[in-house]
């Protein structure tokens, strides 16, 4: 049996998720670099699909980038959890930096806390929200300077 990476797990089920229930995250396609309870790093591609008129990326492809950011190590934990639990988004902030000229780089280092969200959730079945950070980088480009930050304010509640 040959070993398949976190990474390409993630990836193929964002793919299926998106395909299936928000066809957005399949049009931008992304692809997750690094994944660990800790954080994950996820890429999409400046092409066509996800340029604007200035050939950077369109702020929608930005917005499902942190999205899905913000989303995939919960959706890792709620997976691995006994209860069901409802994933949402209650709001979203973005600070655009730079223009994003190259394949853009979200990273999320808020697994902790949503390790803890989803254990405060299991245990006390109420509605959970706090807000985490996901940073956009082009590496290409800017390298480690961010080219847009965004505050997600994510909510859980077991049901």
């Amino acid at each position: 049996m040959r070993f398949i990476s976190q990474e390409f797990r993630t990836t193929l089920f964002l793919k299926f998720f998106g395909f299936l229930k928000v066809p957005m995250i399949f049009y931008c396609n992304p692809k997750v670099v690094r994944i660990s309870e800790g954080s994950v790093e996820i890429k999409i591609s400046l092409k066509r699909k996800t340029k604007n008129h200035v050939g950077s990326m369109y702020f929608g492809a930005l917005s499902v980038g942190a999205d899905i950011t913000g989303g995939a190590i919960a959706l890792d934990l709620i997976k691995k959890s006994k209860c069901k639990i409802n994933l949402l988004f209650k709001d979203f902030k973005a600070d655009f930096l730079k223009r994003a000229e190259g394949d853009v780089h979200f990273i999320c280092n808020d697994g902790q806390l949503i390790s803890d969200m989803v254990k405060e959730t299991e245990i006390s079945k109420k509605r959970i929200n706090k807000p985490i950070t996901i940073t956009a980088y082009v590496p290409t480009k800017f390298k480690e300077e961010p080219v847009a930050k965004f505050i997600l304010t994510l909510s859980l509640k077991a049901y």
